[in-house]
């Protein structure tokens, strides 16, 4: 879409009118889709009315629809549940309630609606669309309106927005509220273990998830549980007997505990239910373990909503506007998903009719097509969970030794990829060293052997459990080459940052010096700035964002009592402007200041000038992040006292700088989930690599493919070679050249009120849901 197309896009909206409405179960992030909605809406020109408890203010009418302004969604965004209400609606499902609900919308001259909810609620739009104008037709008849406005009115556009915790749709990669409800149950798996480790107990925990199992089987994942139940794949008859062998097995391994995790919706091959208390009592039985059963029930769809659920919610409200004022009689109804970082248009119907297969599959008994059906990302997830639960002897012993070491500043999730990558290699008949404190202790040779119970346990565990340091190998290079050669390593996977990129490049180059160093070498991206090039997301980055946002939710939140007050919050990400952007959709911010975005002087004064009116307002707060060097001048202390001077009789104002509490805390369910594939992924990539430059009695690999960064681009993940990767970066300011990310800028900018030019907007393409469109695994 040209800038042209988007000052016309800002017009469309004259005249126009559109509602919005959740419906069926409540998901954390509703809020947030809400005001994304409402702000674009109004931005676009057109006027948004918000309509409460869902279908059946929708039916009711009166005072259920509310004409909605700019500050009708204020401090909404960091809310769980939905502020607007929601509520199943028989009525709607009769074509009596139909005919009330378009009496309702055609009376206000609404002709836009966006509905968030689960499959349920977008198939009612549907029919309500497709019947629309014969209920018109209807209303005329029965002289309710007048023939004129029925012509004004004659096409209904919907679009949906998919709130559900299970993830259960098929064609999008997330719906909104399946991390936030990830991030409940990660706390409660936590605070369970400590308890369980104490008493040496087996807990059974029933999670969310009555037709689909994807809630259980990535806590399950993320948490390294020793057995799950989901519907969509049923143990084998016998089970019980090999469930306890494992169970038992692990515990004569040294394990104190047990976790099992159970979907709600759990079945056995018959299709026969399978209940946590008959697991209970079959482990007290069998095995005579102290077993407790804990539901986690409601406690999944409450809390606020994580980082990912804010930026994602807001990221498809404004794309549904879009596709709203786009919206033509001939064109399909479509949802708003999500395809890697981009949002994408699916036809409602497709992606409907699709999930509703996975159901089919499962009652016809066909569960490995219900697994595949539930899309890649969610097979591959079975699949790995499968190969890391519990230790199955090598094939064969493989002769070949590498080693994994961690480097730069410590980020949440590279535990969760040394576990996976650690017993993987020891599945595949690799003997694995760790290597602690990065570079520094491979020169020193501290190196050990590592085993498959020896990482038991820390995917939930943040920081680096190997020790990290930012030195270079060029620092001690010949000391380096001395630990490869008498341990005798064939391949080095390296988890961290920029410097982990930086030391494999100076590896590489330095292999026409030494023969040592001709070996596979991998990086895995571990970085809270998320500023290694050749990968869109590292490892890390969705903890410190999190983190972030909580720190900046309690600062927004302790001004409550305290009229008009600005506060200016620093972020960490070295010249990486990606935290403070994200951050700063997350939380409603009103402005972020990056070093990728250069800002002068009038930039700071048209801000101050829009806090000020704000203020003047019903504003009673003001937030404005800051990268921590994203001006050599411009400093934190340096916008402090132009605010406090240029707002002063107006607001007051206060700095915060969040520091180490990012790079702090166990990691997010996501880092957990991404750490897992990744490691999963670099040990498949550099078991092929050994294979293949084995020749005279030694691993001989001097071709650049074969020194990578493992990198997930939009959803493939593919690994890049490091010579090819120096091209697209900025060395001086240790970032890569081009950034995903900075499309979202003129997004958070809109939502602040600014009359920003959206001509950067890149509108979501529309993208079919078929089996093969499901097939490409996503990398989360």
């Amino acid at each position: 879409m040209s800038s042209m197309d988007l000052e016309k896009l800002k017009m469309t909206g004259a005249g126009r009118a559109m509602a919005v409405l959740t419906s069926g179960g409540d998901a954390q992030g509703m809020n947030a889709a809400v005001r994304a909605v409402t702000r674009m809406g109004i931005y676009v020109g057109a006027k948004v009315y918000l309509i409460y408890e869902g279908y059946q203010g929708l039916v009711d009418g009166g005072d259920n629809i509310k004409l909605a302004h700019w500050h009708s969604v204020t401090n909404i965004i960091q809310l769980g549940g939905t502020v607007i209400g929601s509520a199943r609606c028989k009525t709607f499902t009769t074509r009596d309630g139909r005919l009330a609900a378009a009496f309702n919308l055609v009376k206000r001259g609404i002709t836009n609606l966006c509905v968030c909810g689960g499959d349920g609620s977008l198939t009612g739009a549907n029919i309500f669309r497709n019947e629309w104008s014969n209920l018109l037709e209807e209303l005329v008849q029965k002289g309710r309106i007048t023939d004129t406005l029925a012509k004004q009115h004659d096409h209904l556009n919907i679009v949906g927005l998919v709130g559900s915790i299970d993830n259960d749709f098929c064609g999008t990669d997330m719906t909104i509220g399946a991390d936030s409800a990830l991030h409940r149950i990660m706390e409660i798996i936590d605070a369970i273990m400590t308890t369980a480790q104490s008493h040496q107990r087996t807990f059974v925990l029933e999670v969310m998830g009555r037709h689909c199992g994807y809630l259980a089987l990535v806590s399950a994942l993320a948490s390294g549980a020793d057995w799950l139940f989901i519907p969509e794949a049923p143990p084998k008859e016998g089970w019980e007997d090999r469930m306890c062998d494992r169970l038992e097995g692990s515990r004569l391994k040294g394990s104190r505990l047990n976790i099992i995790i159970v979907a709600e919706g759990a079945i056995d091959r018959n299709g026969e239910p399978i209940s946590t208390t008959y697991i209970k009592d079959l482990v007290v039985k069998r095995l005579g373990y102290d077993t407790r059963v804990t539901v986690l029930g409601h406690v999944q769809r409450g809390g606020t909503p994580s980082a990912f659920d804010r930026i994602l919610s807001t990221k498809l409200g404004v794309e549904a506007v879009v596709a709203l004022m786009e919206a033509s009689p001939d064109s399909q109804a479509c949802v708003i998903g999500l395809s890697g970082n981009q949002a994408v248009r699916l036809p409602l119907m497709e992606g409907v009719d699709m999930t509703k297969l996975v159901q089919t599959a499962m009652n016809e008994k066909r569960f490995e097509e219900a697994v595949k059906l539930r899309g890649g990302s969610f097979e591959n997830n079975w699949n790995i969970y499968k190969l890391l639960a519990y230790q199955k002897p090598a094939q064969s012993q493989s002769n070949f030794s590498m080693a994994i070491l961690n480097v730069g500043a410590p980020a949440a999730g590279m535990n969760a990829a040394v576990r996976s990558a650690v017993r993987l290699a020891l599945a595949h008949g690799h003997k694995v060293y760790g290597v602690q404190n990065g570079f520094q202790g491979l020169a020193n040779g501290d190196v050990f052997e590592m085993e498959w119970h020896k990482v038991a346990g820390w995917t939930g565990q943040g920081g680096s459990l190997l020790g990290t340091k930012r030195t270079l190998p060029s620092k001690c290079m010949e000391k380096v080459v001395d630990t490869i050669s008498k341990f005798n390593i064939s391949a080095l996977l390296v988890v961290g940052g920029f410097e982990a990129y930086r030391g494999v490049l100076e590896l590489f180059e330095a292999r026409g010096r030494y023969d040592e160093l001709c070996i596979p070498m991998c990086v895995i991206p571990a970085t809270i700035s998320n500023n290694v090039p050749g990968t869109d997301f590292s490892l890390g980055a969705d903890t410190a964002v999190n983190a972030a946002m909580e720190g900046c939710d309690k600062i927004k939140q302790s001004a409550t009592g305290t009229k008009r007050r600005v506060f200016v919050v620093e972020t960490m990400g070295g010249y990486c402007g990606y935290l403070a952007t994200c951050t700063g959709i997350a939380v409603g911010a009103d402005a972020a200041y990056i070093f990728e975005d250069p800002f002068n002087i009038h930039d700071l004064k048209t801000n101050v000038e829009h806090l000020t009116e704000k203020m003047k307002k019903d504003i009673q707060r003001g937030l404005v992040l800051r990268n921590e060097k994203c001006h050599e001048h411009y400093t934190t202390d340096f916008i402090h006292r132009l605010y406090s001077s240029e707002g002063k009789g107006i607001f007051d104002c206060r700095v915060n700088v969040l520091g180490h509490l990012q790079q702090g805390g166990v990691p997010s369910p996501f880092d957990r989930n991404f750490g897992t594939k990744m490691g999963v992924k670099a040990i498949q990539w550099i078991s092929e690599r050994m294979t293949e430059n084995f020749r005279q009695g030694r691993v001989f690999a001097n071709s650049p493919d074969t020194a990578c960064v493992l990198g997930l681009n939009r959803k493939v993940v593919s690994f890049k070679p490091v010579t090819d990767l120096k091209a697209d970066t900025d060395f001086e300011h240790r970032m890569p050249k081009v950034q995903w990310w900075l499309n979202l800028r003129p997004m958070l900018k809109m939502l602040a009120k600014y009359q920003t030019s959206f001509c950067e907007y890149v509108p979501g393409e529309i993208e079919h849901v078929t089996r093969r469109f499901l097939s490409i695994d996503s990398g989360f």
